[in-house]
């Protein structure tokens, strides 16, 4: 039984939550948007938050749902398939049901408002209809399909509740590989590993236009090749908790895995931007592309495994905090950028200052709400299981120990 407390993982997922309002911060301050992304940014944008943008959308999802495997592997060593099954609906799907009733309109009503007010210079909180009906004419030209519902920011737990369903076909990869234990071990501590993620997701993003996952999968219908493309992660994640020597190549490979990542992460984006504007045949840029990116995920992937591995391993109250309300801040915190970047849109003002005025203030609003309406309340049990009383982290005494 795995009964370890794996500190550096809380804290990894916890900063991967957080980087959501970084992330859709800075989309609505994109200077060249791509056009998978067929929505307008404010007038005040800059390429820096292009960059930024690329950056996170890179790896952030893939080590979400490593980390969702890896930890669905621990729940079921602990509870059986059954208790897992049980434990996932209550604290995942019943969280997302609540969420698309609640959040997901208030989050949609306000992105439309910031389009809005982008496009016709407008500052209503109720669109007004003529503006909406131009949008959506102007919008589905662009090949937005407005007709299929959409899970808006949630799809991360949509797709969660579709791998959860693979579980045993999870365990039954894991089975047949204890055939060949020692060969896996050995698989697993070689860069062999790492060329045979690279080449499948490689091959996975060829469906996407310039190698980048930026369309389909917030709709409700289920995007197959997002879906295969998000899958080995979780797979892999599940695979990673029989084989844990992974953790250590990780953190010994920091180096290396940053230097790789410091060559791939420029490489795609120009290769991904080549084909965005190229004319005619872009098959040779498309197959750089996908490989490029392909590679630079799992380098990002190892790389920051391997950094809050070497650096975060051990009890802290910031690693407590920001695990207990992560999961808060994921659900509530694009309602509350979409409310500021919409706010925001009226004033002339550099990209950078709006940029750091709404995920400054969306981060206070969501610690805040947390801290003082959740932790304590049912809302918390809803999410959790549990309720907590923590105080601010750093109002907390450090705990005292050795970093392993």
């Amino acid at each position: 039984m795995d009964d370890r407390r794996y500190y550096a993982l809380d804290a990894l997922r916890g900063t991967m939550m957080m980087l959501g309002i970084v992330l859709h911060g800075a989309n609505f301050y994109l200077a060249a948007p791509p056009p998978t992304i067929p929505i307008p940014t404010d007038r005040n944008n800059a390429y820096a938050f292009d960059v930024i943008f690329h950056f996170i959308h890179s790896f952030r999802m893939p080590v979400f749902f490593v980390m969702a495997g890896f930890f669905a592997s621990l729940l079921v060593e602990k509870r059986g398939l059954k208790g897992t099954y049980a434990n996932r609906a209550k604290r995942i799907l019943g969280p997302f049901v609540a969420a698309m009733l609640t959040i997901l309109p208030l989050t949609a009503l306000f992105l439309i408002n910031f389009v809005l007010a982008v496009r016709f210079g407008t500052h209503d909180i109720l669109p007004q209809l003529d503006q909406l009906q131009t949008l959506g004419e102007e919008m589905e030209a662009a090949g937005v399909p407005l007709d299929e519902p959409s899970s808006g920011h949630l799809w991360f737990l949509y797709y969660l509740l579709y791998f959860y369903l693979t579980i045993p076909l999870c365990r039954w990869f894991v089975g047949v590989s204890l055939v060949k234990e020692a060969a896996c071990r050995r698989l697993v501590g070689s860069p062999g590993l790492f060329l045979l993620l690279g080449a499948y997701t490689s091959i996975t993003l060829w469906p996407f236009k310039g190698a980048q996952i930026l369309e389909g999968f917030i709709f409700l219908k289920p995007h197959v090749p997002s879906l295969i493309y998000y899958w080995l992660s979780f797979v892999m994640g599940y695979f990673f908790h029989y084989y844990r020597e992974f953790l250590s190549i990780c953190r010994a490979r920091v180096g290396k895995s940053a230097v790789l990542a410091l060559f791939l992460f420029p490489l795609s984006v120009y290769l991904s931007t080549l084909e965005y504007n190229a004319v005619g045949n872009v098959t040779l840029i498309h197959l750089g592309a996908t490989i490029a990116h392909g590679f630079c995920t799992w380098a990002l992937v190892y790389l920051f495994i391997g950094v809050f591995l070497r650096f975060f391993d051990y009890e802290s109250p910031w690693t407590l905090y920001t695990s207990q309300s992560s999961y808060w801040v994921y659900l509530v915190h694009m309602p509350v950028i979409a409310v500021c970047g919409w706010w925001m849109v009226q004033y002339d003002l550099p990209a950078v200052v709006k940029f750091l005025a709404i995920t400054s203030a969306t981060a206070l609003v969501c610690f805040t709400s947390y801290h003082y309406l959740v932790q304590r309340t049912w809302v918390s049990g809803f999410l959790t299981g549990r309720r907590f009383d923590s105080g601010w982290p750093w109002r907390e005494p450090p705990v005292v120990g050795r970093r392993p």
